[in-house]
Order: C-alpha cells, then structure tokens, then sequence
C-alpha cells in the first residue's frame, strides 16, 4: 500500500545559488539511496518467509496453527498503528462502506492469500513458492483487463508470454522430482497470488480514501482476527503443545517477514517512487530461492536459474510500464 510519492525532486529551485544546490542534490541522493535500502530490505524480509515457513514445518506444526502463531505474534503492531492512525487524525472518520470493504480486502489479500500460500509451501519448494507469488503483477493486469475494462497492448502480451515461459520451465524441472504433491502444493500458491491480486485491484480506490496506513494496519487486524477465529474452530488447545523452536520461528515470520516488508516498502515508495520499488522486487525469486539453497539444501540447477531469470523480467515489462505509466 504506497505512500504519497515524495515531493523531494522538486524541492531544488532552480534560482538557488549554486553551492546550496549541490547540497541539496547531495542530500537528496542520500535520501534516495536511504529508500533504495529500504525497499531491497522490505524483498530481502519477504523472501524469507518461505524459508522459515519451510523450517518450521520440519517440526511437525501444521499450516493452521502455524499462520496463527505468526499473526499472533503480528497483531500488536497492527492494532498499535491502527490506533497511532486514530490518535493522529488529519483524514476524518472512516465511513461504514469504506471500513467493510477494508475488512474484506484484508480477509482476502493477507488471510485466504497467505493460507493459500501457507498450505502450498508443505508441497514445493521456498523458490518455487516465491516464483508463483511473483506472478501477481501479471494477473492485476489480466483482472483489469477483464473487470475494469484496461485495455491489453503489445507490451502487456509480450509480458505475459515471458513471465509464464519462465514459469513454465521451473515447474518443467520439478515435476520431475517425484514429488507426487506438488501440482497440488503449484496451485494452491497460485491460488494465493490470484487472491492477493484481487485484493490489489479492489483496493485501489479504498486506499485512496483511508489512508495507506491505515488502510494496511485495519486489513492487517481483520486478516489477523481471522487467522485466530480459524484456529480456534478447527484446532483445541493442545494443538499449542509445540517445540520452543516453532514460537521462535513464528515471531521471527512476525517481525520480520510480516510487519517490517510492509512499512519498509511503504517508506521505500515514499522516497523513491513505485519505479525503484519495482525493480527491486525483482529481487524476490532470486534471493528466495538462494535462500532455499542456502537454508535448506534445495536444488538451484540451471533450469531454476533461467526460468526465474525470465519471469522476473516479464513482471518487469508490466511493472515498469504501470508505473510509468
């Protein structure tokens, strides 16, 4: 959820005497490199989250009680914006229409989206996981084309071919693997994109209204709730008998792989606009599946390389474009 676009560009008049101008310009490249970093951490914190989700299911926690411990663990700080947001004021009441549709949107794009990508990572790899997630540019312009009549062009086409021939040959090298699950594990991550798209393309009006922070802090809460009413239903208490290790893990999931990504990337894009912000997401497969091979020995051949090479740049093709545009 961006930010405003800073302003910062323009803050260099062009009457200033030259020495000021140069500090200026000095300072504001500091500013930009300072949301560059913000925004390869924000990919870098992300990718992780595959890796530990993998770590944490070598000790037995299942994807209902482990996405609960993780939003568990979350939540404060979601609640703690939510109410700095209220405490801080400057945008007005949020209207009833408005906050029902925040609240589906997040139960959308951050609660049925991650389960989808929680219950899929039992069955492929961190790398692959990722790979699929990446897709969701590709599939907001499809739903756009289809729901909010954008029109498809040349460039767009040319992307998707990309993007999915990529695709296609990281799955190609690993159905080979004998993994008899792992069509089922593909799309229930694919799945997880295509939620969190919808959630991407019904959210961008909603933003514009509530406030991107507090837009994100209030679909966080709800997604969060939900995670939690899920346990409850479907598992007793005991489920929580569980390794030290698993706690750990989720909370580390929480800081790190939920809470920081999400304020670090809105900062980033308020620095640096949406066209660095993109390109630095490119940087997501990659460093998940290095991640995978570092963490978890998973294979990184050749095929795994191309593919991910391919698909990053047809989600570059569309990405820059949008933001260009």
């Amino acid at each position: 959820m961006a930010l405003p676009v800073s302003g910062a560009l323009k803050a260099v008049s062009s009457s200033s005497a030259l020495p000021s101008a140069v500090a200026a310009r000095s300072a504001l490249s500091l500013h930009q490199w300072i949301g560059v970093a913000f925004a390869v951490g924000g990919v870098l914190s992300f990718s992780l989250r595959p890796v530990i989700i993998k770590l944490a299911y070598g000790y037995g926690v299942d994807p209902v009680t482990l996405i609960m411990l993780r939003m568990v663990f979350a939540l404060p700080f979601f609640l703690g914006v939510a109410a700095w947001q209220s405490w801080r004021g400057g945008r007005g009441r949020v209207s009833g229409r408005d906050l029902a549709l925040t609240i589906g949107l997040g139960v959308t794009g951050y609660y049925a989206a991650s389960f989808c990508d929680f219950l899929g990572l039992r069955y492929v790899s961190a790398g692959m996981g990722r790979l699929l997630l990446f897709l969701y540019p590709t599939i907001v312009v499809l739903l756009s084309a289809l729901f909010l009549g954008k029109r498809i062009g040349l460039r767009e086409v040319v992307s998707l071919l990309v993007s999915y021939a990529g695709v296609g040959l990281v799955v190609w090298s690993e159905v080979g693997t004998g993994n008899p699950d792992f069509a089922v594990g593909a799309a229930l991550v694919f799945g997880g994109a295509f939620l969190y798209s919808v959630y991407l393309v019904g959210s961008s009006q909603v933003v514009q209204r509530v406030g991107s922070m507090r837009f994100t802090a209030y679909a966080m809460t709800a997604a969060c709730l939900c995670c939690i009413a899920q346990f409850l239903v479907l598992r007793p208490l005991s489920a929580l008998a569980l390794p030290q290790e698993v706690f750990g893990l989720s909370a580390v999931m929480a800081a790190l792989c939920t809470v920081l990504p999400v304020f670090l990337t809105a900062e980033a894009l308020r620095r640096v606009g949406a066209t660095l912000v993109a390109l630095s997401g490119a940087l997501g497969p990659v460093s998940a599946a290095i991640f995978g091979y570092l963490v978890l020995a998973e294979p990184l051949g050749w095929l795994q390389v191309v593919g991910a090479a391919l698909t990053v740049a047809g989600v570059m093709i569309i990405t820059l474009w949008k933001s260009k545009g």
